[in-house]
């Protein structure tokens, strides 16, 4: 028996890939957080679904363990990707227990490069990603994180930047990016990416960031050393000779 981890995307079918619009649309049951679950509204007529909120992700998979184990095709879908802070890892540590259940992960496009697409081309050369969410993470492993891959003049893709409980965490965090990093670095953010007219996006300073107004649906890139404006686009030159 199989089930499945599927990624998809963005939220535009346009950037959903082809095995996941199928593995979906062959699942008996279509299991996701609640506040995603509309990302996949248009294969998921005349589908069994469920769904949990925050903090539900144990409940969730837990369930679509025991659907799978039942006969059905089931799906957990995650925004992106599913092994990139979605419900992969959880199924597998879930699973294990049952040697005959098979956890299959389907990729999907990942915030950090649906940003970097509309922002430009960022993430040409090596970059870090690091959610700012302390919720399964202390804030002092995070910070340790981030003062790591500024030291080494990484491109920052921030996750998970802010919050109405951690408002000022993408403040922090530009703090951190500053004992390292000059306040002209080049930066972006993307909110909503590839979700029609409600998305967004703008380029700025790393001093400018801080004081960026954002969300848990925001992607934030924080540039290196090599980062320029190019053409109103942010892109990471690699070192070719042009």
């Amino acid at each position: 028996m199989k089930l499945y981890a599927v990624g998809v995307g963005p939220g535009d079918g346009d950037y959903l890939t082809p095995r996941a619009k199928e593995v979906i649309s062959q699942s008996d049951l279509i299991v996701g957080y609640t506040g995603y679950m509309h990302l996949v509204e248009d294969l998921a007529h005349g589908k069994e679904l469920l769904s949990t909120g925050m903090t539900g992700e144990k409940e969730r998979c837990e369930k679509a363990i025991e659907e799978a184990l039942s006969g059905k095709q089931v799906c957990v879908v995650s925004s992106g990707d599913a092994g990139i802070y979605g419900m992969a890892a959880l199924l597998y540590e879930l699973a294990e227990r049952y040697e005959d259940l098979e956890v299959v992960v389907v990729p999907g496009i990942t915030a950090a490069v649906s940003a970097a697409a509309i922002l430009g081309s960022p993430l040409t050369n090596d970059f870090a990603v690091v959610s700012l969410s302390d919720l399964l993470t202390p804030w002092e492993v995070i910070e340790k994180r981030l003062d790591g891959a500024a030291t080494a003049d990484f491109v920052l893709c921030l996750y998970n930047v802010q919050s109405k409980k951690r408002w000022d965490y993408l403040e922090k965090a530009c703090g951190i990016a500053l004992r390292h990093k000059p306040p002209a670095t080049p930066c972006g953010y993307v909110r909503n990416a590839f979700r029609g007219e409600v998305s967004e996006s703008r380029i700025c300073t790393l001093a400018e960031l801080a004081a960026a107004k954002v969300d848990m649906f925001t992607t934030v890139i924080i540039g290196n050393a090599a980062t320029k404006i190019i053409g109103g686009k942010l892109v990471t030159v690699r070192g070719y000779q042009v």
